[in-house]
């Protein structure tokens, strides 16, 4: 956050995702498995999801507001579906991830509109391209690695929400419909 008055405050880590339903978790963590990785961190199933914008820190008089703000978002109007297609590897972050061939326009209106809500609130974790993705581990540092099976996931998503990332679990604060 650029504002140092707010550097002190208490304050809760913050993102804004698509959840995972709990039935395409356990398919892709199984998937997941077959892999056979040697590296890396497993993601827990349970935090499956996949990112729109994260804020970080956010301190807790803002976010009422971030709230407010993402409330105003103007949404596709019907459910999001998104094929996780590809698995990737992100060196530089050391993350393994599964990812769209090709993300819905809907999916990067959703992400744009929000970045836009929330730029009033100055935060500079925001300032990141947005790459739609749902990482299967981080600490990654292998090549991709080979799958019998290719993936073919699709994330049906008919709310967007703010999750609080605690303790390394995610918790959601509060969520909106996309139509």
């Amino acid at each position: 956050m650029t504002d140092d008055a707010h550097r002190d405050e208490p304050s809760k880590r913050l993102f804004f995702a698509l959840d995972c339903p709990p039935a395409q978790r356990k398919a892709i963590a199984q998937w997941r498995a077959e892999l056979g990785l040697r590296t890396g961190k497993p993601v827990p199933a349970d935090n499956f999801h996949l990112t729109l914008l994260f804020l970080g820190a956010v301190p807790l008089a803002q976010i009422g507001g971030v709230c407010e703000a993402a409330g105003k978002v103007g949404t596709p109007g019907q459910m999001l579906q998104i094929s996780l297609d590809r698995l990737q590897v992100w060196h530089r972050a050391g993350v393994l991830a599964l990812a769209p061939d090709q993300a819905p326009q809907a999916l990067l209106r959703l992400a744009y509109g929000l970045e836009q809500a929330i730029l009033p609130f100055g935060f500079e974790e925001t300032a990141h391209e947005f790459r739609p993705h749902l990482t299967l581990a981080r600490d990654y540092r292998a090549s991709e690695p080979e799958s019998a099976t290719p993936p073919e996931f699709f994330l049906r998503a008919e709310r967007f929400a703010l999750f609080e990332s605690h303790k390394g679990r995610y918790r959601i604060l509060q969520d909106w419909p996309l139509t």
